[in-house]
Formats: C-alpha cells, structure tokens, sequence
C-alpha cells in the first residue's frame, strides 16, 4: 500500500479507537469514525468496506501496536529482572494512556465471544504477550533469578492475567492515583510468583 494510503487508513484507525473510546464499540457509526477523523463517510468506505471492517482492523492494529511497544521495551534490556521492570513499565504507561486502551479493548472482548475474527486477533495478541512472558522467565531460571521448578509456558500466562487483572482492577476503581500502586504491586506479585 502506498504511503499516503497507510498515513490516511492509520488515521481513520486512530479516529475510531477515539470514537470507540468517547462511545463505546454499540454506538459507533461509521459517520462517527469518519466525523473523528475529519474526511467524508466516502473516505471512510474507500479504505474499509463497512464498520466491521473498520473494526476488525482496528483491534488488530493496536494489539499490534501495543505488543510492538513492550516488546522494544523489554529487548532493551539483557538480565531478566530488567527485563520483567520494564515490561510491567511499558504496560503501565499512563492513567490517561491505559484507560483509553482498556476501554476499548475491553469493549472488544465483549464483542469477542460471537465474533471469532476478534477472539483470532486476541489469541494473536496473547500469544505475542506469552512469547515476552517465556524469554523473559527463561533467561531468569538461566541467570538463576528466577525459579527453575515453574513452568515457562504457565508462567508467561500467569505474567499477562496479572498484569491485565491488575489494570481493569484499576480501571473499575476510576481513581488515577492509584494507578502507581497497581503497577508496583503487578511487578511484586509477578516477582514473587517467579523467585
């Protein structure tokens, strides 16, 4: 695709992941997505074929998006408890940052039950998560920072529902300030699990 095809399908993407999160996934038109992104419903329709569209390429994108930003995240470092930090420091970006995201991805899983296009791209997304979760608890047992008797593959699932736990804990709470406290007790429970 060319540039500036990719540079208007990213912004009409963008638009909908605001317009999901201001709306919530029901009530998003594709008037809205277009309205978001400041183009004609046309242009919408000429890069999607409908809202199903839109949608599907929207939860893949920032899946991708955010596995792409841990995954930089964790290959900067080389020992495995630098690793699991700034794992747990890319997930926990900002109050602003994750309520924006688990809004609508939590509006996503909802939808994921009857949509299997979407458990695809979930499974795809976690997969990706397990992937940083086994690196990162293998080198541990190597380095011996870790516990050789967990299980890796257990382990990097156990990692994710933690962290993911502890977020849309968070978000349920709506207090911002507590945003800090559940980051730091995500990377203590992890830790403990792990030694």
């Amino acid at each position: 695709m060319k540039k500036k095809a990719e540079e208007r399908r990213e912004q009409i993407l963008r638009a909908a992941f605001q317009a999901v999160s201001d709306k919530g996934y029901e009530t998003v038109t594709l008037q809205d997505i277009a309205d978001y992104a400041g183009v004609s419903k046309g242009v919408t329709n000429y890069y999607f074929e409908n809202k199903e569209d839109v949608f599907f390429s929207l939860l893949e994108w920032v899946t991708d998006r955010i596995y792409q930003h841990e995954y930089k995240a964790v290959s900067k470092q080389t020992a495995a408890i630098n690793k699991l930090e700034a794992y747990i420091h890319s997930v926990f970006i900002d109050p602003k940052k994750n309520k924006k995201f688990y809004k609508v991805y939590l509006d996503f899983m909802a939808q994921a039950s009857r949509n299997p296009q979407y458990r695809l791209i979930n499974l795809k997304f976690y997969e990706n998560c397990w992937k940083i979760g086994r690196d990162i608890v293998a080198l541990g047992q190597k380095e011996g920072t870790f516990s050789a008797d967990i299980d890796v593959d257990t382990a990097s699932k156990m990692i994710r529902s933690i962290i993911d736990g502890c977020l849309i804990q968070w978000l349920m709470l709506d207090e911002d300030h507590l945003h800090e406290f559940y980051k730091k007790t995500c990377y203590e429970l992890i830790l403990k699990y792990l030694k």
